[in-house]
């Protein structure tokens, strides 16, 4: 079974940015909790907006399930009721779960670019930094290990901060000054 990744955005009611922030932390520390529990995080909005994004991590769909449908989470949200509008939530799985958002998703040879940027430097500083401690170990030892620390880092840092910065490639989203020069618009 692949893990599964809820994505859940919502913004925060006026007045309520310091109570909305310790609703979230709560939320994140509740599901450590359960079985099948992988991880979580909360990305702030760029400047102008309120719009979170908050990430649930499962090992799979029956976990995520128990998780979504317990006690503690139900009463969870009922304290975070005022706290924010708008809610959204998208459920992904395996490497959609990085390319996923509001918009539809990249083709595939998009996604393996951005993955490919993000782990060829990592993987090249890993090699550089602890090739020479581990050049005496046999190759499964050395992939072994470079892979049990590696993946992490990838998983949750490094694709996360790749896709997201080249999310306007990805989606095919410019800058609207480039449209507009490309089309002879505001020439002077």
């Amino acid at each position: 079974m692949s893990p599964v990744t809820l994505m859940v955005a919502r913004r925060v009611a006026d007045g309520r940015y310091h109570d909305f922030i310790a609703w979230l932390r709560e939320g994140e520390h509740l599901a450590t909790d359960f079985p099948g529990y992988l991880g979580s995080g909360v990305l702030a909005p760029p400047a102008g907006d309120d719009e979170f994004q908050i990430v649930f991590r499962f090992s799979d769909e029956q976990t995520m399930a128990s998780w979504e449908h317990s006690a503690s989470r139900q009463a969870w949200l009922q304290r975070g009721a005022g706290l924010f509008a708008q809610p959204q939530e998208k459920r992904a799985v395996g490497l959609d779960a990085w390319f996923g958002s509001a918009h539809r998703q990249p083709p595939r040879w998009k996604q393996s670019v951005a993955i490919w940027l993000a782990f060829f430097p990592v993987s090249l500083a890993f090699n550089l930094l602890l090739g020479p401690w581990l050049a005496d170990l046999s190759l499964i030892t050395r992939v072994l290990l470079s892979t049990l620390a590696l993946t992490p880092l990838m998983t949750y840092l490094f694709i996360p901060l790749s896709t997201r910065l080249l999310e306007p490639w990805l989606q095919g989203h410019y800058p609207q000054r480039l449209g507009r020069r490309a089309a002879g618009i505001g020439k002077s």
